[in-house]
């Protein structure tokens, strides 16, 4: 976790030698990826791949982000990939996801959005953005080869993590390592209730999620 003081940058030490994924927390500013800049906001991402540096500026709010860094450590290269997204972004999404069958699986299933992935160029780290509404669950499955560090971003929900359910609120961060199982759920119901938004993905990514939701897991 970064936080950039107002009219101050950040740039990771050897950005440009690996892979980095941010989301902006909270403030305001922009992000650089190699030479294309963009405004970022709560809820905004951007992806370095390697060989691109990477620079958060904040503006006179100052920003936290969260950055997921990793070497490239042998993965393929995307040719065209996308640099900067945010978490609402609904054009690739998994849907009714059922988890690894370890736990059994809850009926009101919640959506998955997939912001950075092999699809649109994501090699290693892959961003994902899980929305449970109000009784909704994205539910319990591990990777067996991958690390995941998951974020509550938004709302108050659980998550689960190797044998049980954790209360969380936005702020509060996750590992899993690999064969560890968790997923996220928002137990409230009634009209007072809120969505609960959850933020990560697995390095390297889990060729199993994208295929859940019919797509290829070959890097673009």
């Amino acid at each position: 976790m970064v936080r950039i003081a107002a009219g101050e940058s950040y740039t990771p030490e050897h950005s440009a030698a690996e892979e980095n994924t941010v989301v902006v927390f909270s403030g305001t500013g922009t992000a650089a990826v190699g030479d294309l800049t963009s405004p970022v906001e709560r809820g905004s991402a951007a992806y370095a791949p390697t060989g691109r540096a990477l620079t958060l500026t904040a503006d006179g709010r100052g920003m936290t982000a969260y950055v997921w860094r990793t070497p490239l450590a042998g993965a393929p290269v995307g040719s065209d990939p996308v640099l900067h997204s945010s978490l609402w972004d609904e054009t690739t999404q998994l849907r009714g996801f059922g988890g690894t069958g370890q736990v059994d699986a809850a009926e009101r299933r919640a959506t998955m959005n997939f912001v950075f992935w092999p699809g649109n160029g994501s090699s290693r780290l892959c961003l994902h953005c899980g929305i449970q509404q109000p009784g909704e669950t994205f539910n319990v499955h591990l990777h067996p080869d991958s690390d995941e560090a998951f974020i509550a971003f938004e709302g108050v929900g659980q998550m689960y993590l190797r044998d049980r359910w954790i209360d969380v609120e936005a702020g509060d961060v996750l590992y899993a390592s690999p064969g560890v199982l968790h997923g996220a759920r928002n137990p409230h119901t009634g009209p007072t209730a809120r969505r609960f938004v959850t933020c990560g993905g697995p390095s390297p990514y889990d060729p199993a999620l994208y295929s859940a939701a019919g797509y290829s897991s070959q890097v673009r």
